[in-house]
């Protein structure tokens, strides 16, 4: 199967517009599930990355010895302590209880601590039965989530050593073959896949992109997080799985090129948040 390479005008034609008489709520509501003792910044960066996306309301749900730092970030962020810290199926069970039951997208996994491999599995299926896009990143990319995603309205946000645990195969450093196997297990799983690289790669198995926008200066700790934030955020209002990942690719990337221009490679994650409104202008949404 053949690539395309995204281009500034590919996407610009798959960011929905905000409509003049729209109300709050309506240009999208997303939920992020992570962070930990360690990696408290995590789900930060994604919830400010969706909220800049376009999104209008995010729900931040972090363990509760984080939620105190969480709040006071960012004001824009609205916070639910998770009860445990991890994530275990009593977690997932009052935080369901807690969260909007119309959320549009969720993000799951950045800096996220699991005790118990069924409490995700139970989050991302009741996810799914609610109708709810879910972007899967870090941690909850293991072997044990496959069965529950298969078929489903679902992106894994790999790298490579990511896509190993996940899929059981190493992607190889070639393009050509990066692409190949990414086309495999899309196909097989019938999902959407986004292997981060050099060169990221999106594929539902059907059609293939590849993200030109990417600098050295990306490998900083972060970025994920940012993208799995634009990719909810896309999510919530363009519904299209791999127009929205792609979108979220290319914009992160973008934003990547214009921070390298100022600060070359000695940039932060959260540099990549006061970028995105520069970016998303230029494509004339």
């Amino acid at each position: 199967m053949t690539a395309t390479k995204l281009t500034k005008e590919h996407i610009e034609k798959l960011i929905p517009p905000r409509k003049n008489n729209s109300r709050k709520g309506d240009n999208g509501k997303v939920l992020v599930v992570g962070g930990s003792y360690i990696y408290h910044g995590a789900p930060v960066l994604s919830s400010l990355a969706a909220l800049r996306s376009g999104s209008d309301l995010v729900y931040t749900c972090v363990p509760k010895i984080n939620a105190f730092s969480t709040r006071s970030i960012s004001p824009d962020l609205i916070v639910i302590p998770m009860a445990d810290s991890k994530l275990t199926r009593g977690t997932v069970n009052k935080m369901l209880g807690q969260i909007p039951v119309d959320i549009d997208s969720a993000a799951i996994g950045m800096g996220l601590a699991i005790q118990d491999i069924e409490a995700i599995k139970l989050l991302v299926k009741s996810l799914l039965d609610r109708n709810v896009r879910v972007s899967l990143d870090a941690s909850s990319l293991v072997k044990e989530i496959l069965p529950i995603i298969e078929g489903q309205n679902v992106v894994v946000t790999p790298h490579s050593g990511e896509f190993k645990r996940i899929f059981g195969e190493s992607p190889e450093t070639e393009i050509n073959s990066r692409i190949s196997i990414c086309e495999k297990f899309a196909k097989n799983h019938s999902i959407t896949i986004l292997l981060k690289g050099q060169e990221d790669i999106i594929t539902n198995g059907d059609s293939t992109y590849t993200n030109p926008t990417s600098t050295p200066c990306m490998t900083v700790g972060g970025t994920g997080d940012v993208l799995s934030g634009l990719t909810a955020g896309f999510l919530s209002r363009n519904k299209n799985m791999i127009e929205s990942t792609s979108t979220a690719t290319f914009v992160n990337g973008a934003a990547g090129e214009i921070l390298q221009k100022e600060f070359g490679n000695h940039i932060l994650a959260s540099d990549l948040i006061s970028v995105l409104p520069k970016v998303l202008n230029s494509l004339n949404n």
